[in-house]
């Protein structure tokens, strides 16, 4: 089977490969699934560059979440176990974590439900408590975990600002449902934001930037708002002043999805089928903007870390396709 390896740290259009190589062999309570299509994210990224939390041995396939097709030809969803990830035509993952793909979504919509939505659910619901009539703030609202945000907010009855960098992703933000917008290459984005929001701030804010877009959190916070840390695409990871939490009455929650497939895997289907039935009544739906073939992986998750894609970019093997 075709398959994309790394076998050393750097950048993934230097050190990602596409070889031929044996499909993997599961092992117990694991099941070998064939890959039908395999979402980008950040992390695959620093994955290559070997800054992820999780670092898996040399070589390995990147790919952190796909839809993919059991022997039975069921479609389903799931994380592979690293090092055999979603970019290749096989994946491994465990049993317990595999779990039905909505049928209101094809396969390219279904491979990006997992990571990005399931972050926004557990932020924006299990964290922070997220209020109908309240304002959320999400940065990067027009990227791919951000995006997913957005959807997630309007659904619960939040007024969204969204944060976003350029024409192109302002409008794609306005299309997820915005109430208001702000080009932060253009403006200033704490003035905007008190201004929309007569000053009040925002009660609940989407961080998945840090550097900043932290530092610009704190100064437009509500009292007693809540600020969600669930990444550092910008590069930057930043020292938050504790003085100033405690003078402002705010909350910097953090988020590691993953902790929540060992410590409450309960919890993680109750998600699933929150966002399933949300996906069955068109409240959320992936914003797909590009659909690559596996040879442009690697392409693929180079041009998502260096912020020129909108949305979710997802790879296809070749067997992708409508639900």
């Amino acid at each position: 089977m075709q398959a994309w390896h790394v076998s050393g740290s750097g950048e993934p259009g230097d050190v990602m490969r596409l070889v031929e190589v044996e499909r993997p062999a599961p092992g117990a309570g694991q099941v070998l699934l064939k890959v039908r299509a395999a979402n980008v994210n950040f992390p695959d990224a620093l994955l290559c560059r070997g800054r992820y939390q999780v670092r898996p041995p040399l070589p390995f396939t990147p790919g952190l979440e796909f839809c993919g097709e059991t022997e039975e030809g069921r479609r389903v969803i799931a994380t592979p176990v690293l090092p055999h990830g979603a970019f290749a035509e096989y994946a491994i993952a465990d049993a317990a974590d595999v779990l039905p793909a909505p049928d209101t979504l094809d396969d390219a919509e279904a491979a990006a439900l997992h990571v990005g939505y399931q972050t926004g659910w557990f932020a924006l619901h299990r964290r922070a408590r997220l209020q109908a009539g309240e304002t959320l703030l999400v940065h990067a609202a027009a990227g791919g975990v951000g995006s997913a945000a957005v959807q997630l907010g309007k659904a619960a009855g939040a007024r969204v600002i969204g944060v976003a960098g350029g024409e192109r992703k302002v409008a794609a933000a306005r299309e997820l449902g915005c109430d208001v917008v702000i080009d932060r290459l253009t403006e200033d984005v704490i003035a905007a934001v008190q201004e929309t929001t007569g000053g009040q701030g925002a009660h609940v804010i989407y961080d998945p930037v840090g550097g900043d877009a932290f530092a610009q959190s704190t100064k437009v916070v509500a009292f007693e708002g809540r600020i969600v840390v669930v990444g550092f695409a910008g590069g930057s990871i930043p020292r938050p002043a504790l003085n100033h939490v405690l003078v402002k009455n705010y909350s910097v929650l953090g988020l590691y999805t993953g902790r929540y497939r060992t410590e409450n895997p309960e919890l993680v289907l109750h998600c699933h089928e929150q966002l399933t039935e949300l996906s069955a009544r068109g409240a959320i739906r992936p914003m797909i903007s590009e659909r690559v073939p596996l040879e442009g992986a690697a392409d693929a998750v180079q041009r998502v870390v260096d912020g020129l894609t909108i949305g979710r970019t997802v790879v296809l093997t070749g067997r992708g396709t409508a639900a």
